[in-house]
């Protein structure tokens, strides 16, 4: 017999994760910080002054890390919902509107983790702090403007995995034609300094 959770997990998944559900989250921002309250990454999707951002940041911040791990994972702060998680030694936490749901929210936050793990391989706070354009490039690739966009895993890593090559194809033209590549690879005979 399978627990609530996973029956609920289900259910979302089964309806928003496949494209069936017509509701819509509105994320205000996304902050990941350390057990330690070190700010890892930010994204905002309203507009603030950056005044405003800090205080909010160390204002949830700190109620997050005063709350007890057995407490609920959502509670009411100003005019929004604030939703979070805890995964190893980072908190995923998201402000949404009052009407939206704090469930799916949840299941945002575990999706954005679910990907960070497959592109990382069992990821931690380290990948976080040394690859965080790749963190900003993966959550942009899954939300666009506080709203899912991609909800497909399979299709955010794909769009992932084509920057990359792409970084990677423009990373070897710019060693290429700096000539800071071995001599021997690239010569006049391979054709590609051949004029017409």
């Amino acid at each position: 017999m399978q627990s609530g959770r996973v029956c609920l997990r289900e259910a979302l998944e089964a309806h928003f994760f496949r494209g069936e559900f017509s509701v819509f989250i509105k994320m205000q921002f996304m902050l990941l910080f350390s057990r330690q309250g070190k700010l890892r990454l930010q994204k905002w999707y309203v507009p603030l002054s950056d005044k405003e951002k800090k205080k909010i940041t160390r204002e949830l911040v700190q109620t997050v890390l005063a709350r007890k791990p057995k407490m609920c994972s959502f509670l009411e702060w100003r005019d929004l919902k604030i939703v979070y998680k805890r995964y190893a030694s980072l908190y995923f936490c998201c402000a949404i509107e009052d009407q939206d749901n704090e469930l799916i929210t949840l299941e945002i936050i575990h999706r954005y983790v679910e990907l960070l793990d497959k592109y990382f391989g069992s990821v931690c706070e380290l990948d976080i702090i040394f690859n965080f354009e790749k963190a900003y490039f993966i959550l942009d690739e899954f939300l666009l403007g506080g709203e899912a966009q991609e909800t497909s895993k399979k299709n955010v890593l794909k769009a992932i995995e084509q920057a990359d090559l792409l970084q990677e194809n423009i990373d070897f033209q710019m060693r290429l034609f700096s000539g800071v590549m071995v001599p021997n690879m690239v010569s006049e005979s391979s054709g590609l300094f051949q004029t017409s």
